[in-house]
């Protein structure tokens, strides 16, 4: 018995192909843009999410710039990301399913400046990273919670010799329901099952934050990408209402988005006002309200241009998409006071240098600390030769 497929093949009796192994994210492969699938479903946003109910854009460089006088506001920075891989194909009851694996990496990082508010460093507050193997449902003959038995079988995986001389160890066995809809397929369940296993990661490193009180009204966490987490069917944290004040002093910044989305009280798309904004301008926040199948957390949503148009490559380029969980009951139904949004965007525009010009396509729409801590989480992955030569 010499690798892992081999193990789990007779552990489940099942029967492995040894099909071509190959990596998602730099083949031709399948793939899905997770984050925005849900976003297809969001009603025109003509509600207001702050105090102020102003239509125009508004310049932000005074403020900005009086922020710079004081310690920044944003002391905490969050990413996660994965690679995902084909592994192998295997048998059950004469049908054939596709074993999914990936390399989760989740990480928060944060700054230290000195008490005369210039930079002292940049450090790993806490991370996670670990493997994971993602099997179709089927391969729980013996009926039993399926939660038990695939942590079962994780346990007996880290248990083989191969694995621990290697000093590796399979982080979890998840697995995937095998029913389709619509233009399903089985490779792209496994994948998303591996990415909301990365999501509910970061999920959980944000309540060992709270739980540290690291997380205050002086103290923020930018979170790379949406805080507007879709139901799950699976994890620790899959119920939004009961993590939501986790997210008190969170902010969700995202470089990717659906302009065409946010539309204005005529029910004409924004995006052109988007991509027109000058300048260090931000638009007014919208409230968006998902409804009860999101637990009745409400959202206010906002965009600002940190570089100037003619420096980029995109009508997009440079400008951030910015999100935070409406808390209260008065947020909730009346959004955010205009001066806080003002502050998060001011300290967002702040953050925007130095610059990974060069070093990333993405430059424009950067924030230089969560590049370094995207840089941080992809330096934990091991090569795609040594990931995939486990299996």
């Amino acid at each position: 018995m010499g690798r892992i497929l081999d193990y789990i093949a007779n552990e489940t009796n099942g029967k492995c192909f040894t099909s071509f192994k190959y990596c998602y994210d730099d083949s031709m492969a399948p793939n899905i843009e997770y984050g925005s699938s849900h976003e297809d479903s969001y009603i025109n946003m003509k509600e207001y999410a702050e105090s102020i109910h102003d239509p125009n854009v508004r310049d932000m460089r005074t403020i900005a710039h009086m922020a710079m006088q004081g310690p920044p506001l944003f002391k905490f920075f969050l990413d996660g990301s994965r690679r995902v891989y084909k592994v192998d194909d295997i048998q059950y009851d004469k049908k054939v399913y596709p074993i999914v694996s990936g390399q989760i990496s989740v990480a928060c990082c944060g700054r230290e400046m000195n008490t005369d508010n210039t930079f002292k460093q940049f450090y790993k507050v806490v991370e996670e990273a670990y493997p994971v193997v993602c099997l179709p449902i089927t391969a729980n003959e013996e009926g039993i919670d399926n939660g038990v038995y695939f942590n079962n079988l994780c346990n007996k995986i880290n248990q083989l010799p191969f694995i621990k001389n290697k000093g590796y160890e399979i982080g979890k066995v998840l697995y995937y329901l095998t029913k389709l809809e619509g233009n399903e397929t089985l490779e792209n369940k496994g994948i998303a099952r591996i990415q909301d296993e990365m999501i509910d990661c970061e999920k959980r490193i944000v309540s060992w934050l709270m739980s540290k009180h690291l997380l205050t009204h002086k103290q923020y966490l930018i979170k790379d990408g949406s805080i507007q987490y879709k139901p799950m069917k699976h994890g620790d944290y899959k119920e939004l209402t009961r993590i939501r004040n986790n997210y008190r002093h969170v902010v969700g910044v995202s470089k990717r988005f659906n302009p065409n989305l946010m539309k204005d009280n005529k029910n004409q798309s924004s995006a052109g006002q988007i991509a027109n904004l000058p300048l260090y301008h931000r638009t007014p926040a919208f409230m968006w309200k998902p409804g009860e199948e999101w637990g009745n957390v409400n959202f206010a949503i906002w965009y600002v241009r940190i570089r100037e148009r003619r420096y980029t490559t995109t009508p997009y380029s440079g400008i951030l998409k910015i999100e935070k969980m409406l808390m209260t009951g008065d947020e909730a139904e009346n959004g955010l006071e205009t001066d806080e949004v003002d502050m998060i965007t001011a300290n967002i525009i702040n953050e925007r240098n130095p610059v990974c010009y060069g070093n990333d396509v993405r430059w424009a729409n950067h924030l230089y600390p969560v590049y370094m801590t995207e840089c941080f989480c992809k330096s934990r992955f091991k090569s795609d030769i040594s990931f995939i030569n486990l299996f």
